[in-house]
């Protein structure tokens, strides 16, 4: 009897394993980087003598998903990250149900906006070399990697895809600047190869309230063309757009101007497949701060 019972054990043990799926995934990067800002972060101040140091960072994202007999899959994914300048995390999960075109997301949601195509049209350098071509300018919910700096998102988001269109409504408590609850979507459309997306959100004051992107090629570019307006009047507009130079090496580039900053921002890099997902990576980019900044290293991803 014991040894029917264990047998009976292990194949139901067995059975919920091939039912479900874990997965690992990430990357590593490292390298130098240089910045012309002083301690105090601050650019065109006395301090500002300049300082090349070493950049790293290790993520690893885990995700758990199971199918149920109805076809509906369920989810989780948590992120491990460390980066060499920062304390480690592991941040809080997004669960998720989904089926079809249509996803149930909660907890440390995406956000709409975040996911919203063309705000990352460029990945500049090594390290994003401060992300000031990103339209949104940050002013809504994003998935966290850690909760050391940043105040944990509590949301839920519905995502759907049909098609040539994609939309996302998401919504937070209390995870704006000031406390404010966050509610947020866009709608995006490709047609003859360009994609068009409009957002809008309701929140804070400093959070952006509209968002538009537009991208495609132009001969051998991919071009992209971003706008964000805060509630309160304050704007970015972003133009990038990226080419191959070779079969393994492309060249990115973007202007920023950002009605907030005295400085139009502008930055160049490139980017060398070796293969097997490694890749070198470089950039220079004039801060919409005024802060000039550089970086080159390698990139592996898993």
């Amino acid at each position: 009897m014991k040894k029917i019972l264990f047998a009976t054990t292990a194949l139901v043990a067995t059975a919920s394993v091939a039912a479900a799926d874990v997965s690992f995934s990430g990357y590593g990067r490292f390298g130098v980087m240089y910045s012309d800002v002083g301690p105090d972060g601050v650019a065109g101040t006395a301090d500002d003598t300049g300082s090349t140091d070493i950049t790293s960072r290790l993520r690893i994202q885990i995700d758990a998903t199971a199918e149920s007999d109805a076809g509906v899959t369920f989810g989780a994914r948590v992120r491990i990250q460390q980066n060499n300048n920062s304390l480690g995390a592991t941040n809080n999960p997004r669960f998720f149900a989904r089926s079809g075109g249509l996803e149930v997301g909660v907890g440390n949601i995406y956000g709409a906006f975040e996911s919203m195509p063309g705000q990352y049209s460029v990945d500049m350098g090594l390290t994003g070399l401060g992300y000031d071509a990103v339209a949104y300018r940050y002013g809504a919910d994003f998935y966290k990697s850690d909760f050391i700096s940043f105040t944990p998102n509590n949301g839920v988001e519905v995502m759907y895809s049909a098609g040539d269109f994609q939309g996302h409504i998401s919504y937070s408590e209390g995870s704006g600047p000031t406390g404010g609850d966050r509610t947020a979507m866009y709608g995006a459309y490709t047609f003859s190869g360009w994609t068009v997306a409009l957002g809008y959100q309701d929140s804070v004051t400093t959070d952006t309230e509209w968002t538009a992107t537009v991208g495609g090629n132009i001969g051998p570019a991919a071009v992209a063309l971003g706008y964000g307006k805060a509630h309160n009047g304050d704007d970015r507009i972003v133009l990038s757009g990226r080419f191959d130079v070779g079969a393994s090496t492309n060249i990115e580039a973007y202007v920023a101007d950002d009605s907030t900053a005295a400085n139009t921002g502008y930055g160049i890099d490139f980017n060398h497949d070796l293969g097997g997902g490694t890749s070198i990576r470089g950039g220079v980019a004039k801060r919409l701060s005024g802060e000039t900044r550089a970086d080159l290293g390698v990139r592996f991803n898993f």
